[in-house]
């Protein structure tokens, strides 16, 4: 068997559809047992006419309390109505900010805890 040169063996890359060369890479893959993730990104990448990678849409927030501005008072009763913490625990909470309030919570919930956060005069960023 005659040897292919990496022009040649760019040039049959080439003439293959993207499913083609998916199945080669795996085929190679289990053939040599390596991963190739990598240079496939990079590949499928530079065919013209590939469509975009769709960029994943964060689906869990985290609502951090960066301060207790005035009214210490109404916020820790507002982390007290969004947690499940005592007295105690909320207080140490808003003492100590930066600190998350909720953790990987869906979006809506997330913004509803800031808004009520930032009602009682605190300062909030949401992640």
């Amino acid at each position: 068997m005659a040897k292919l040169s990496q022009e040649d063996l760019l040039a049959q890359f080439e003439e293959m559809t993207l499913i083609e060369l998916s199945e080669f890479v795996k085929a190679f893959e289990d053939k040599f047992d390596v991963e190739a993730a990598a240079p496939v990104a990079v590949a499928a990448a530079g065919v013209p006419g590939a469509p975009a990678a769709e960029v994943e849409e964060q689906d869990e927030f985290d609502v951090i309390l960066t301060g207790a501005g005035d009214k210490k008072i109404q916020v820790i009763k507002v982390v007290r109505e969004l947690t499940s913490l005592g007295l105690k625990e909320a207080k140490d909470l808003v003492d100590g900010t930066p600190k998350p309030v909720l953790e990987k919570v869906a979006k809506d919930a997330a913004e509803k805890a800031a808004e009520s956060l930032k009602g009682a005069g605190a300062s909030v960023e949401v992640k």
